[in-house]
């Protein structure tokens, strides 16, 4: 399947702000069932935008300009082809052994709740990929989607306990409760097309986690289902903070308005209309 994506990030600022830097983690890399076809990330400042990687082989450009900046919209764009791998990521950038990511991280850390949840996933299953397919079960079933509840700074704990958050929290707390069962797990940033239609209102998350035999498999709690060919696969960390879209700082500027605008689209379908 082919996916056209269109994401725009505006920021707009009381006053102008003095100096701008952010770093822009928007762009996919191509790896086994993920092939990009075309690409670009552009700001309307009068900037360049500086290509690099970071530790975790995420492709980032650096956006760094003096003031004044009252306002920037930041758009990236492109099309990707994507085919169902059942969820195993293979040919990606390995910067680290996958012992790494049993690291406890800021958002993505366990408390006694998530450390019982866990261990009823340590009983009476030998087998790792069943027990992270159970855990993926549990969660979608456990938590609601709402997009009122929480907020990027909210923690696995915090979501696990209201029982509901966004994307980004089922993807937390699966990673801390993979982790307590002594599976490496890590946090993905990316786009999810939807089957039924709708338009997603921001990028989607999910995790994966290591399984020997396998590699790295992906595994959507938000939707139960483990990453194919409608998951665009675009950063990963150790949590949110590694592999947010959108970081940086400013000096001055007053208080910031947010405003994003999102297509997901079948790039078939948007060419026959």
């Amino acid at each position: 399947m082919r996916i056209r994506v269109r994401h725009e990030t505006a920021y707009a600022y009381s006053k102008p702000a003095r100096r701008l830097s952010q770093r822009l983690r928007l762009t996919p890399r191509g790896h086994a069932g993920q092939h990009v076809i075309d690409w670009h990330v552009g700001v309307d400042l009068d900037c360049a935008l500086a290509a690099t990687e970071d530790a975790f082989g995420n492709l980032v450009h650096r956006l760094e300009t003096p003031g004044p900046v009252g306002a920037v919209t930041l758009v990236a764009e492109g099309t990707v082809e994507l085919a169902d791998t059942l969820g195993v990521v293979r040919g990606a950038p390995e910067r680290f052994p996958a012992e790494l990511f049993l690291r406890a991280s800021p958002l993505a850390k366990a408390d006694a709740a998530i450390s019982e949840f866990a261990a009823e996933f340590a009983r009476g299953r030998r087998d790792r990929l069943d027990r992270l397919h159970a855990l993926m079960a549990a969660i979608n079933a456990r938590m609601a989607f709402d997009a009122e509840a929480t907020h990027v700074a909210t923690s696995a704990p915090e979501a696990f306990a209201l029982r509901r958050g966004v994307c980004q929290d089922f993807a937390h707390v699966f990673i801390a409760a993979a982790r307590l069962l002594d599976a490496p797990a890590r946090y993905v940033a990316g786009y999810y097309l939807r089957a039924d239609g709708v338009e997603e209102p921001a990028g989607h998350a999910w995790a994966e986690a290591y399984v020997e035999d396998l590699g790295w498999v992906g595994f959507d709690a938000t939707h139960g289902v483990c990453p194919g060919e409608r998951h665009v696969r675009v950063a990963v960390g150790l949590d949110y903070l590694d592999a947010a879209p959108v970081r940086g700082v400013r000096e001055g500027g007053g208080e910031e308005t947010l405003g994003v605008a999102l297509t997901v689209a079948d790039a078939a379908a948007a060419a026959q209309q």
